[in-house]
């Protein structure tokens, strides 16, 4: 039974003020002067809260009820559903951590601050196997992240804290212990989780997501579920797993169709926490600037680096050609290269990309025939190109689409509701404007891995959504 969870805390801002004994013949003090904690209470829990708050936020859903006839999770007058979660800052540049269950098929999301500020945000990246997920907002300013444990030498017993949207009670906190280590838990027959950490703070619906921190102020985990019909048992995603695949949704051959050329491999172990440089790439950005196997990554431009996750998301919003300057520590002492991130090339293409139709790759294309079969054999599809300035989707935010022209009996499409004179605009997280972008992802190395894959279609000028099962090939 899948049970979704997110911790909870009460977010307290500390007030800083004057407090005085007035005297008899001294003028009264102002009725709302702030009256300042005593050094008592400002305890190390109520100081964590406080800064962790800062970082956390609240996360509001809305999606439309799935139709009853078909798997579309969007169809005309189906009842709209609220969902809730929590997140953490992981970049100051609007980039939270959550679930990937708190965002999957919504259609949109608000996130609330602790200072009350409200976002709008969208979906970055998701890793729905791993039930994780950035999503992105514009903040009016940078905005504090989350200082970042390790789950590398958590130890049974030690005491934690939890923050997060609890039964749409924002901002809950609550303290409890780490119960077990090294859990595996099924929820459901579409998700399993292995290696959670089990903790007794108090957790429910709508924690998803929030962080698990220990005394030291560091996140150790992502709240994600709990047990249902038992009291005290929650569990967390260690934050090592969590920032391994964090990295890969930040990677930029995934994110900005461009590529360094650097394999690196996360070192943590208690204290020591560093990004190594496991192998470089020939002929890639990262050799010709010079970094080696055995180099430790310490700051790539602004930012400070501990682990992948640190160095992909340097490179955002960065450009082809931009250097940036890297600083590595190599034998001993500290060394600072330039590195240009340079265009993706096929094989280059290490990891899935969310790039547009018109940057997939298209070198030594399969002939029309080829693919056109392929996609039938698969999908059970048979479609034609048409243009964004086709009535049937013009004025929708898409650049084209595929006519789909024939559906195959018994094929995953006809099991999925999909018919002809439906339009394709999207397959897993990619735009569908030509017949070559259904067989990029078809072709995509995890493409055997993923548990479901989405597909997108447009239907009398209304966009709808479904999901294939496992195993379409």
């Amino acid at each position: 039974m899948r049970n979704h969870l997110l911790h909870a805390g009460l977010c307290l801002a500390i007030t800083a003020g004057l407090f005085s004994v007035a005297a008899a013949d001294t003028e009264t003090p102002a009725a709302d002067a702030p009256a300042s904690p005593s050094a008592a209470r400002l305890t190390p829990v109520v100081r964590i809260v406080n800064r962790a708050c800062q970082s956390t936020v609240n996360i509001h859903t809305e999606k439309r009820q799935k139709s009853l006839d078909v798997v579309f999770s969007a169809t005309r007058g189906g009842n709209k559903i609220n969902g809730m979660g929590t997140g953490i800052v992981v970049d100051e540049r609007g980039f939270i951590l959550t679930n990937n269950h708190v965002v999957q098929d919504v259609e949109s999301i608000r996130v609330t601050r602790d200072t009350g500020e409200q976002y709008v945000a969208t979906v970055f990246q998701t890793d729905a196997k791993h039930d994780l997920a950035l999503i992105r907002i514009v903040p009016r300013e940078p905005l504090p992240v989350i200082p970042m444990g390790t789950s590398s030498d958590i130890m049974l017993g030690e005491s934690v804290i939890a923050i997060g949207n609890a039964l749409g009670y924002e901002s809950s906190v609550s303290q409890g212990i780490v119960s077990a280590l090294h859990r595996d838990v099924t929820a459901g027959e579409d998700q399993e989780y292995k290696n959670l950490l089990q903790t007794d703070a108090a957790i429910n619906p709508g924690n998803s997501g929030g962080p698990l921190i220990n005394m030291d102020g560091e996140v150790i985990g992502i709240n994600v579920a709990i047990r249902a019909g038992a009291q005290k048992i929650g569990f967390a995603i260690p934050i090592d797993d969590a920032r391994l695949a964090a990295a890969r949704m930040f990677n930029v051959e995934r994110t900005n169709n461009l590529y360094h050329g650097a394999v690196v491999r996360d070192h943590k172990r208690g204290s020591l926490r560093e990004l190594l440089v496991q192998a470089v790439k020939p002929n890639s950005p990262a050799a010709s600037a010079g970094l080696m196997p055995g180099d430790v990554v310490v700051r790539v431009g602004s930012t400070a680096v501990v682990d992948g996750a640190d160095f992909e998301r340097a490179f955002l919003d960065r450009k082809a050609t931009e250097k940036l300057a890297v600083v590595v520590s190599r034998g001993g002492r500290q060394e600072s290269v330039d590195l240009e991130l340079a265009g993706l090339r096929p094989e280059n293409a290490t990891a899935a990309r969310q790039a547009v139709p018109s940057t997939l790759p298209t070198a030594t294309p399969a002939p029309s025939g080829v693919r056109a079969d392929r996609v039938w054999e698969h999908l059970g599809l048979r479609t034609n190109p048409i243009q964004k300035n086709d009535a049937r989707i013009s004025g929708l935010p898409y650049q084209g689409g595929m006519l789909i022209t024939e559906v195959r009996r018994d094929s995953p499409a006809a099991q999925n509701g999909i018919k002809r004179g439906d339009i394709l605009v999207g397959l897993h997280s990619f735009e569908t404007v030509k017949e070559n972008d259904v067989l990029y992802v078809l072709n995509l190395p995890d493409f055997k891995d993923l548990a479901t894959l989405k597909f997108y279609i447009v239907r009398d000028r209304e966009t709808l959504f479904g999901h294939f099962a496992s195993g379409v090939k």
